[in-house]
């Protein structure tokens, strides 16, 4: 694949940093942001979970999905339109009909990293995280183990990046580089 640099007029993409909670999703996709920026490529970087928090959620909707794609929809667009042609999305893809509905969100190619993490570095990753929230850590924790399990099973990744002992920026090139991004 060509290096996006020796592209006159890049093609939009989508990459999604798929994984657990505490896998460092965000931190990898702020750090492939600054790749892209260092690199001249216009980009933005959309963390998911913001675009979901409101409350109440629906019923039916535990982490409610619809706002986060009605969300998706309109800021994608945004950016697009202001020349980004670079989208970096944090979230959870947990299926394909998830993976569906977020490129129909976005309207480009969409590829997905799913990061790896072994389980007691997330579980400490989230205790640092949680540190004075004993609740959100034992919901976390419980949590990380049960999504971990549901995105091995779903398989809805094009590739997968360890991210347990290694730096963010290491884990942001490879996942970059893999999406043949730089």
């Amino acid at each position: 694949m060509k290096d996006i640099r020796e592209q006159s007029s890049p093609e939009p993409r989508a990459l999604f940093i798929n994984g657990t909670v505490g896998v460092g999703k965000t931190s990898v996709a702020e750090g492939i942001g600054d790749l892209l920026a260092d690199a001249g490529v216009p980009n933005a970087v959309i963390d998911l979970d913001w675009l979901r928090r409101s409350w109440p959620t629906p019923s039916g909707d535990r982490f409610n999905s619809g706002m986060m794609l009605r969300n998706l929809r309109g800021i994608a667009g945004n950016y697009l339109d202001a020349g980004a042609v670079r989208l970096v999305l944090a979230g959870v893809i947990e299926g394909a009909e998830d993976r569906k509905l977020c490129s129909d969100a976005i309207g480009v190619d969409l590829s997905v990293c799913r990061l790896r993490a072994d389980l007691p570095v997330v579980h400490r990753r989230l205790a640092r995280r949680h540190e004075n929230e004993p609740e959100a850590l034992r919901w976390h924790v419980a949590r990380a183990g049960e999504l971990a399990a549901i995105l091995e099973r779903a398989a809805v990744d094009d590739f997968t990046v360890d991210a347990t002992t290694r730096s963010v920026a290491q884990v942001a090139a490879e996942v970059a580089a893999g999406a043949g991004w730089l």
